[in-house]
């Protein structure tokens, strides 16, 4: 109905470095859905299990202005389902360098506040969303850091002022997401409805949705 083969993806824009107030950030628009993305950098204390590695922290706000069916609790169980993938995403050391965000080991570090916010929510939500992230991470630049330690042992975090003296993420082995639908023998009933009813309920003809992540 909108010109996609079976196996063909929704046309995908990136555009990065959208929010001037933030460490990095992007925008991505899949088909229908439009998603915002903005990382902070800010100082705190390495987890105990971890005292060698920062971390990251997401936040979704799946806000009813995207869509009336977010709603009520919707919304908020929906964005807890979706930072919680994303953490489990990230916070491993085979995603993205987190000993690269330690500062002093036990005591300093950084932490990515990552705060996701639908625009427009049209499917392919995560996979949408995963995309941002990426990008996101990918623009963020975190200040350089020296740690001046004076004769009797007390330490002293010296960010840089230089704008361009800073360290960048790899993100090259982190995950896209991509959601599968298992759709039923009826599919074919509603490809004489609308587009605009075809899109709505496309995500909705599989009963179980599967998502997978992929390097690319």
């Amino acid at each position: 109905m909108d010109g996609r083969g079976c196996e063909d993806y929704r046309c995908v824009e990136v555009e990065t470095e959208v929010v001037s107030n933030t460490s990095g950030s992007a925008r991505v628009k899949l088909g229908h859905t439009d998603i915002l993305v903005g990382v902070k950098a800010e100082m705190g204390t390495p987890k105990l299990e971890k005292p060698n590695e920062g971390y990251l922290e997401f936040f979704v706000d799946c806000s009813a202005n995207a869509t009336p069916e977010f709603e009520g609790r919707g919304g908020d169980d929906l964005g807890t389902e979706i930072a919680n993938t994303l953490s489990r995403i990230f916070n491993n050391k085979s995603s993205v360098d987190l000993q690269a965000l330690c500062i002093s080991p036990r005591e300093h570090c950084w932490v990515l506040y990552v705060d996701v916010l639908l625009l427009e929510c049209g499917g392919n939500l995560f996979d949408a969303i995963s995309i941002a992230v990426k990008a996101a991470l990918f623009s963020t630049r975190i200040p350089r850091v020296r740690v001046l330690e004076d004769e009797e042992g007390s330490k002293d975090i010296e960010l840089s002022d230089d704008p361009y003296d800073c360290i960048r993420l790899s993100v090259e082995n982190v995950p896209c997401i991509v959601t599968l639908c298992k759709t039923s023998k009826r599919v074919g009933k509603v490809l004489h409805s609308s587009l605009q009813t075809v899109l709505h309920k496309e995500e909705s003809l599989g009963p179980k949705r599967q998502k997978v992540g992929f390097l690319g």
